[in-house]
């Protein structure tokens, strides 16, 4: 999700390429591309942050958004999608066949490129076209080297053509409990110190984005008011609701804000290891001043994901290239403004900067950790990989992108140190 990349890219050749048609054209595409000597970057969803992206300049860009196949095996209790397939285009037919699968907190990104950055989901398989041309089959046991490396770096070795994913059969009929609360400014510490204190340690079928104070229980309504009522003591106004798993994120209200296309944006992001409302606090005066000098960037939010991470933890550190599994939750300030602001856009980037410094020194982390996906680009490249990754990505993109054709996307080096 985020901005979309085509802003970065004025002069570019782009071929929408067809579902049928596209075997045979991206390994074309590809070795244009290659003996060529341009640039090459594809394009999915459309919504990337990287500042890298602006790199990219006078090249091919290969739109994979028409590629929209999708396959439920009941039987397998598997997924397959296409390259185009967003996670608004899954939720109905998973829910109808009686399924379900961790996504993202909105809809419009492509799914592909979102499991590429994190790793830590169900993915079995991908089929890939690398840097040769070549189309192979990517798993635990087909290319195990490379299957490691795409689970957190994926953009970097080659164009995945599908992908293969686990799903899970629905739990408490499909039905999720959502509610959301309204803190008024001058109760704003109240509530943050509440969730340091009631939830660092977050149950597993809780999660929480704070937009207002949304907080969404996969289970029934007498489970979540029980593990909520810390939540429910602070008698702040609220409002519950029991939504269909299909329905949970176009509901919670997070979309209209982030899938705006043709937005101007300015996305500035961390990983936090521990719940501070220290710095919660602070970060929300900040941007409560800045709604106030600035009212062209009030579409602007500051949100605050919480998630349990049990299942994401649980799995050993070196079985995929992510790097960040002891974090829980993301601070992200996601400015919006209208096109030709700049005032709006100057006081952004450098309220931007003041948060996420601040935020770093209340993160968990003894440096600045960023999950790829929401990653600006003017980070390190250590804060987005880890250092204990990167000298084995490196040889990786050495072995499976000798050319480095694969290079806007948050790139790798060849070597490390």
């Amino acid at each position: 999700m985020g901005t979309q990349y085509d802003r970065f890219i004025p002069q570019f050749a782009r071929f929408q390429c067809l579902y049928r048609a596209l075997d045979h054209r991206r390994s074309t595409y590809i070795n244009l591309a290659k003996t060529k000597r341009f640039p090459f970057l594809t394009r999915g969803g459309g919504h990337g942050y990287a500042a890298s992206l602006g790199d990219f300049q006078l090249g091919l860009s290969l739109d994979l958004s028409q590629w929209k196949h999708l396959k439920i095996d009941k039987k397998a209790q598997t997924l397959t999608v296409g390259p185009g397939i967003t996670f608004a285009e899954i939720f109905d037919p998973l829910f109808n066949a009686g399924f379900y699968i961790q996504t993202g907190s909105c809809s419009c990104p492509s799914m592909i490129g979102v499991t590429l950055g994190g790793g830590i989901g169900r993915l079995m398989s991908v089929r890939m076209a690398g840097s040769d041309g070549k189309v192979i089959t990517v798993s635990a046991t087909s290319h195990p080297d490379l299957w490691w490396g795409i689970r957190g770096a994926g953009a970097n070795f080659g164009v995945v053509t599908s992908a293969t994913y686990k799903i899970h059969p629905l739990v408490n009929n499909g039905n999720v409990f959502v509610a959301d609360f309204y803190i008024p400014p001058a109760r704003s510490r109240e509530y943050f110190d509440m969730v340091e204190a009631n939830y660092s340690n977050m149950p597993a079928d809780l999660a929480q984005v704070q937009l207002v104070g949304n907080w969404v229980y996969y289970g029934t309504e007498k489970e979540a008011r029980k593990v909520l009522a810390p939540v429910f003591n602070l008698n702040a106004t609220s409002s519950t609701r029991i939504v269909q798993w299909n329905k949970l994120v176009s509901s919670s209200g997070f979309d209209e804000f982030i899938c705006q296309p043709n937005q101007p944006r300015s996305l500035f992001s961390l990983n936090q290891k521990i719940y501070s409302a220290n710095g919660y606090q602070a970060g929300f005066k900040k941007i409560e001043k800045y709604f106030y000098d600035y009212p062209g960037g009030r579409d602007t939010t500051l949100v605050i994901e919480n998630f349990p991470n049990q299942a994401v933890a649980a799995v050993p550190d070196d079985s995929t290239a992510f790097p960040w599994r002891d974090f829980k939750g993301f601070i992200q300030v996601n400015f919006a403004w209208m096109a030709g602001d700049e005032a709006t856009a100057q006081a952004s980037n450098k309220l931007g900067e003041e948060l996420r410094n601040q935020f770093a020194a209340t993160s968990g982390y003894s440096e600045k950790a960023v999950f790829v996906n929401y990653a600006r680009g003017d980070e390190s490249i250590e804060s987005i990989y880890g250092k204990r990754k990167l000298p084995r990505l490196a040889q990786l993109k050495k072995k499976y992108d000798p050319s480095n054709l694969f290079a806007y996307n948050h790139p790798l080096p060849m070597h490390y140190p």
